[in-house]
């Protein structure tokens, strides 16, 4: 009998339905699965959801929404509402079936042999969607990492050699090895290659933040959820030309450029993957080199959509990304964007003890830069004076 090949299938980058299952006609089709279990923002959800899908390349979709109190164990969803799933997946001839949900590798499986397309689950669906915009090299790398974290821990799925090895050596394993413990042990390699690589990445991102360091180079990153309109911020105030479209995670790969800020000198100002509600771990670990520009960072820009519904959600999930990164002592000054939609006056605001609570601006008009930029200034000064006292005293932006 001809053997199977032992080395698992690359997690490569690519056009999420491109490489769905071949029983669907049409490859940019998708079923699109949002169950409530009892979420007030639900309706939001779905949204985001549905935009996430067309940003991995769901050119069509039919939603299928519904409302259970716990998770089936077997299907995630109750056998009726997987049979409206299947009427709607052969109604719109959709090569695969998305859930906004984190799924089991056992509910994923079940899923797929009675619906017989690809079933990806919101993990796979984010992780697609990194793999699609990642540019530079240390972004490709992070990708793959998490890609292939999360494949390990799912082998079960696309694999029937699972048989017992008949003895040799190498790559066909020892005597009574199984396939899967290959493909776990070959992706582990992989792995570990990739994390070295990664490790290289970061020591030469450390030596660039330690010369910064010596300098007093204030180093300033911007952060907040996803299509918040940071990148387009990080362009109107470094006059720069990074990558900015109204997509959910159009940026991935941070972009720094040095920025004067008047009577403060020059600045380090970063641009950063932007976060979103139930961001996958894996990628917070993956991306942590990257992130690190966000740890080590003198103050955060919080941007925010001022026009989002849900803005105030949308400020606690990236406060969690950032607590869970070590940010969250990270001094952060809030910047509402987008007021040319929200309707909101442009300016700078202060409390009661005439620190700035926020700016409010419009990255796209350029209202309120002027403020922004003086509440830069502001700030700059303040951490300058820090350097030169004691260490107990601590900023308050």
């Amino acid at each position: 009998m001809r053997s199977r090949s032992n080395t698992p299938r690359k997690a490569e980058a690519g056009p999420l339905l491109e490489r769905a299952n071949a029983v669907a006609a049409d490859p940019r089709a998708a079923v699109l699965v949002c169950l409530d279990f009892g979420d007030d923002a639900f309706d939001e959800a779905v949204g985001e959801f549905t935009r996430l899908a067309e940003s991995a390349g769901a050119k069509k979709h039919a939603l299928v929404r519904g409302g259970r109190s716990r998770p089936d164990p077997k299907f995630f969803a109750g056998s009726g509402k997987v049979g409206e799933i299947a009427e709607a997946a052969h109604a719109l001839n959709a090569a695969c079936v998305i859930f906004n949900h984190q799924l089991t590798g056992a509910q994923q499986r079940n899923l797929e042999k009675q619906l017989g397309r690809r079933v990806l689950d919101r993990t796979e669906l984010i992780l697609e969607i990194f793999g699609q915009r990642a540019r530079t090299r240390e972004g490709k790398l992070q990708v793959e990492l998490a890609q292939l974290e999360h494949l390990s821990t799912r082998l079960v799925r696309g694999w029937t050699h699972l048989e017992r090895q008949r003895g040799g050596l190498g790559k066909t394993g020892g005597p009574g090895e199984k396939q899967l413990e290959l493909d776990r042990r070959t992706i582990g390699q992989r792995v570990a290659r990739l994390r070295g690589k990664l490790q290289v990445l970061q020591h030469r991102r450390e030596v660039q933040r330690r010369a910064r360091a010596r300098g007093a180079v204030l180093s300033i990153s911007l952060v907040g959820y996803t299509n918040a309109g940071k990148s387009t911020l990080f362009n109107a105030l470094a006059k720069a030309r990074a990558y900015e479209a109204d997509q959910l995670f159009a940026t991935l790969d941070t972009t720094t450029r040095r920025i004067y800020v008047p009577q403060a000198g020059e600045v380090v100002l970063s641009d950063t993957v932007g976060f979103i509600r139930e961001l996958p771990h894996s990628l917070v670990a993956a991306f942590r080199a990257t992130l690190e520009e966000t740890v080590r960072a003198d103050l955060l820009l919080h941007v925010v959509d001022s026009a989002a519904p849900s803005r105030e959600q949308q400020m606690a999930d990236v406060n969690a990304v950032l607590a869970e990164i070590g940010a969250a002592r990270i001094p952060q000054l809030q910047v509402w964007n987008k007021t040319d939609v929200s309707g909101l006056a442009p300016g700078l605001e202060r409390d009661e003890y005439g620190r700035i609570s926020r700016v409010l601006v419009s990255a796209r008009t350029g209202a309120g830069l002027v403020e922004l930029r003086s509440a830069l200034s502001e700030a700059a000064r303040e951490r300058l004076s820090a350097k030169q006292a004691p260490a107990s005293q601590a900023i308050t932006i």
